[in-house]
């Protein structure tokens, strides 16, 4: 099995390789630099594995939640690669690829990933660790305010992302014991990306270029939220 993977939703920048279970990545954290980086990632490490992109079985990127032009960065350059190469594409979700590595670099089992959704809002899902050691949601990607943030009962849950360093101390308030750790400097990579867009492949979630959308689950991007 073979896939790239590309993921631009953050302020990190990352290019993923998956070939028959190693990932290769390369990885920065460069705000606003995300279109002068990702293509030349890309290139990189196709040259380094000497392989092409026709001989992929298939890319995979981050849909979001996210910033808004990142998302829509990833979006646009595995739409191009996979109309020109008539590659499967997997979308998945960077709260999802977020909940991914910090399971892979912790250990921990139930995670809470955040983003900063601004106008004092917060991307948001739940997610457990399944089969194969990658994670699964219990909770759906969602926006809101961090006062509605919620959890099933039960359990030690961890918080990642920049939500929690934006709105930790509401979401701690309204989480209480159920909320063990907090880790709010931590980006999506690529890395995850590939390893759930495996997944993804396996299980028959790929989908032709056109239909490699984004997701930016907040409707109104440019008005305040109602009260």
């Amino acid at each position: 099995m073979k896939l790239l993977a590309i993921e631009t939703a953050t302020e990190a920048c990352s290019a993923a390789l998956y070939i028959d279970g190693e990932v290769t990545t390369r990885y920065q954290v460069v705000p606003r630099k995300h279109t002068e980086l990702i293509l030349p990632m890309m290139d990189a490490l196709m040259a380094d594995a000497d392989i092409t992109l026709s001989q992929l079985d298939a890319l995979a990127f981050g849909r979001g939640p996210g910033a808004f032009t990142g998302v829509r960065v990833a979006t646009g350059v595995v739409q191009g690669v996979a109309f020109a190469v008539d590659l499967p594409v997997v979308p998945v979700s960077t709260l999802a690829a977020l909940a991914q590595r910090h399971y892979r670099e912790q250990g921990y089992r139930k995670l809470l990933p955040a983003f900063d959704a601004r106008m004092g809002e917060v991307y948001w899902g739940g997610y457990e660790v399944g089969p194969q050691d990658l994670v699964q949601p219990c909770i759906p990607d969602q926006v809101g305010s961090p006062e509605n943030v919620t959890l099933p009962q039960g359990g030690e849950w961890h918080g990642v992302g920049t939500g929690w360093g934006t709105y930790g101390d509401d979401l701690q308030a309204r989480l209480g014991s159920s909320l063990i750790t907090i880790t709010s400097d931590l980006y999506c990579s690529a890395h995850d990306v590939a390893s759930l867009g495996v997944m993804g492949f396996e299980n028959g979630k790929a989908v032709g270029a056109e239909q490699a959308l984004p997701i930016y689950l907040r409707d109104q991007v440019a008005s305040k939220p109602k009260s």
